[in-house]
């Protein structure tokens, strides 16, 4: 059986976030919980099996889960689950992966693979049990720290936002797979998710704050700049989104104007070949 550690990165956790941790603890043999919270509320101890490391800043999620990959590396595990703190995963789930993980041990190409993650209950059309994808949400994944290694890890400066595709369609640039395990499937919450109806069409959304929007514009601008020649297609309906959400925004969020000016900057800062956190005076 594979040895696997986990990292979970903690942002002004809630109770019940960290409580999420118990839930899959029994199935990994170390997790490095890192803790991006500027201000220090830790309610966890490091004990033999958890490493709690504290940053007092918050660093992004991208430089949370390398932290977290290389302190792997280097106490000799090949695998690496990448867990947040709202996502419901329990030690069934990741065993079931494991299992699927040890069948395959031969095939060195697996870069990386994924639970089914159910955002909004809706039933997807799904292609089987393995599925190739281009990407997945980061959370839950079971990713190989020989590829991590090979790819150069996650990229630092997109902060949040667009780290799991970038990540994703890297290890399809140097030839590994993405695979998703369609029988496997684990709850995740993104953003504070409300459908709204119009018309008898329903409209998800996600009600992320100014600074996510920020963010998230101009992160899918670069993703387009760095894979569109890969991805055609995709990248383009990533752009296609981003728009869409603009008209959602104005009909059915609160905080409209904040929002919108916070896209804007996300497209002149991208522009200006800006990159890393948001320096906000």
């Amino acid at each position: 059986m594979i040895r696997i550690a986990a990292v979970v990165v903690l942002y002004n956790p809630s109770d019940e976030n960290i409580k999420n941790i118990d839930n899959y603890i029994d199935s990994v043999n170390k997790i490095y919980v890192i803790d991006n919270s500027e201000d220090d509320i830790s309610r966890l101890d490091s004990t033999k099996k958890i490493e709690y490391i504290k940053l007092c800043d918050n660093k992004g999620i991208a430089y949370a889960l390398n932290l977290g990959a290389k302190k792997a590396i280097k106490e000799g595990f090949t695998y690496l689950l990448t867990m947040d703190q709202d996502s419901s995963i329990t030690s069934s789930i990741v065993d079931m992966m494991k299992k699927f993980l040890n069948n395959n041990i031969k095939d060195k190409k697996i870069g990386l693979i994924s639970p089914y993650q159910d955002i909004d209950s809706k039933n997807d059309i799904l292609n089987g049990d393995v599925e190739d994808m281009v990407e997945v949400m980061t959370s839950g994944n079971i990713i190989n720290l020989e590829a991590y290694q090979k790819i150069g890890g996650f990229k630092n400066w997109l902060f949040i936002d667009c780290v799991d595709t970038d990540y994703c369609m890297n290890l399809h640039k140097h030839g590994y797979k993405v695979l998703r395990l369609n029988s496997i499937v684990m709850k995740h919450k993104l953003g504070n998710l409300v459908v709204h109806k119009l018309f008898g069409k329903e409209y998800p959304c996600y009600n992320h704050n100014p600074i996510r929007r920020y963010y998230i514009v101009r992160n899918n601008l670069y993703i387009n700049q760095m894979y569109k020649d890969l991805y055609p297609d995709y990248c383009a309906w990533l752009l296609r989104v981003q728009k869409g959400q603009v008209k959602r925004i104005i009909v059915f969020e609160k905080n409209k104007i904040n929002k919108l000016k916070m896209m804007y900057k996300g497209y002149i800062d991208f522009k200006k070949e800006k990159k890393g956190k948001l320096q906000i005076r």
